[in-house]
């Protein structure tokens, strides 16, 4: 009887975690020079079975919810990378959002707008990149505002439903990867209202060069980022210029830069000092009270 009972257990656990729930949301309209030829699809990462979305033009969340009895009422979205032409949607994703479920965080994986793309996107976003980055940058910029506005939505949205999702509608957070670390930040500078403002943030390895970080938030919140001291875009430089920024609000802030990891590690394992960020980031949130059941 005892063995029946824990099977139900772990099943109705698995049934929870598993159940996925995909809004569309509503953000800015399309800008008229923007057209997507191609619908949203997904592929696979060069010699992995890692999947990557391109062509997103319709943001949307997909709902990933802990089981009712290990919920703390803490909520994430969750914004991957891929430089604003494709989602490392698995790596830093999914597997996020399962972390999260593990952790009694309800979790919403946010695909956000992309640049359209036409062929192989990362393909595309290198040749760009080693063309002139600061071209791409600002061929970028109307799609990058576009995908702050997802963030913003995702974040209302979500605080609007907190019923819906058993959380509480003061503990909505956001994290991102890179390109979604853009996302993440931006959403602590560009807030509206207490409806679309993140309780606390977190931008790991992001891409803070095109977000304005000059002009401070009238209420920050606190903030969470890691990145490793050999990323290759150099984002650790960043990163430590925007610690600087918010130590200087007397808000709480926390930068971990690991030795070793690169750029995009996200989930990750490597065997490299990177993977233990999880960790550090857990441990911050319950110090901030949001993993407590």
């Amino acid at each position: 009887m005892n063995r029946l009972i824990l099977f139900s257990i772990l099943l109705h656990s698995f049934c929870i975690a598993s159940a996925q729930q995909v809004i569309e949301l509503n953000s800015l309209p399309n800008p008229p020079d923007i057209n997507w030829e191609n619908s949203e699809g997904e592929s696979l990462f060069p010699n992995s079975t890692d999947r990557i979305v391109a062509n997103v033009s319709k943001p949307t969340l997909t709902a990933y919810l802990p089981d009712p009895l290990n919920v703390n009422g803490t909520a994430l979205i969750i914004a991957p990378g891929g430089g604003f032409h494709f989602l490392s949607i698995d790596n830093e994703g999914e597997s996020v959002a399962k972390w999260c479920v593990e952790q009694g965080i309800a979790a919403f994986v946010l695909r956000y707008r992309l640049v359209p793309t036409f062929g192989n996107p990362m393909h595309e976003f290198m040749a760009k990149l080693e063309a002139s980055q600061k071209d791409m940058d600002q061929e970028m910029a109307p799609i990058i505002a576009l995908a702050n506005a997802d963030g913003l939505a995702a974040i209302e949205h979500v605080r609007s439903n907190a019923d819906d999702y058993g959380i509480n509608p003061s503990q909505v957070g956001i994290v991102g990867f890179s390109a979604g670390g853009t996302v993440a930040a931006a959403a602590a500078f560009e807030y509206t209202s207490w409806a679309n403002r993140p309780d606390f943030t977190a931008p790991i390895y992001a891409a803070l060069h095109v977000v304005n970080t000059q002009n401070l938030p009238a209420e920050p919140m606190p903030m969470f980022m890691a990145v490793t001291s050999d990323d290759v875009f150099g984002f650790q430089y960043l990163s430590a210029d925007l610690f600087k920024k918010w130590s200087a609000t007397n808000h709480p802030v926390e930068l971990h830069i690991y030795e070793k990891g690169g750029h995009g590690f996200g989930m990750r394992k490597q065997n490299l000092p990177s993977d233990k960020w999880t960790d550090s980031f857990a441990s911050w949130m319950s110090d901030h009270g949001w993993l407590i059941n």
